[in-house]
């Protein structure tokens, strides 16, 4: 199954993030993201790039500004996340041929990030939006658009999300807290994989 999870590892070493990586993986989740807010988040990134020589999407989040999208080129990641709609960042993204997910909340936000050419959203943080919101703006969203949930979503609330409109999530201090074992990690990306299949089973 192509599950729309984004494993998010804000936080994480680079001494540990292989490891985490391969359970979640094994678990079922072929999405990770690095934050650049992490401890030497570009090393994380170039790592993972060199373990999984493009067997999964590996990313990086919190992206702010076009310098860093410039370092992540170079570096060679499939997609880029950040937590708000920067035209300037899209634009640099996509020039580079890189899937871009920018945060929105507003239907002004999301079809101005659409305009850019984004290929998908990032609703964050989900909370806010709540899922009646999410039912109105699927009204008039184009609906190839994939729309990830971010914030304050889990394995608790997968199917009615998903019955909202929702396509994926990414999944942060649910999957991952910093320090977190790569058992306990192993442990959370089972049972969301488990929530999220179900979900999508009955939808």
């Amino acid at each position: 199954m192509n599950r729309k999870i984004i494993a998010i590892l804000r936080g994480i070493k680079p001494q540990e993030v292989i490891e985490v990586a391969h359970v979640i993986v094994q678990a079922g989740i072929t999405q990770v993201e690095i934050p650049l807010n992490s401890p030497n988040a570009f090393d994380s990134i170039k790592l993972l790039r060199n373990e999984f020589k493009h067997t999964i999407q590996i990313g990086a989040g919190t992206v702010l500004n076009v310098k860093q999208v410039g370092v992540l080129i170079d570096i060679g990641v499939d997609f880029i996340v950040s937590p708000n709609f920067d035209s300037a960042v899209v634009s640099a993204t996509k020039a580079a041929d890189i899937l871009s997910y920018p945060g929105v909340i507003t239907p002004t936000e999301c079809f101005a990030a659409l305009d850019c050419g984004a290929d998908g959203l990032k609703f964050f943080p989900a909370s806010l939006l709540g899922q009646e919101n999410l039912i109105a703006l699927r009204a008039v969203l184009p609906a190839d658009i994939p729309l990830y949930m971010v914030g304050g979503v889990g394995p608790e609330n997968f199917d009615t999300w998903i019955k909202a409109g929702a396509h994926g999530f990414g999944v942060g201090s649910g999957i991952y807290k910093a320090g977190d074992s790569s058992e306990l990690v192993a442990k959370k990306a089972e049972s969301i994989v488990l929530s999220y299949d179900q979900a999508k089973n009955d939808k």
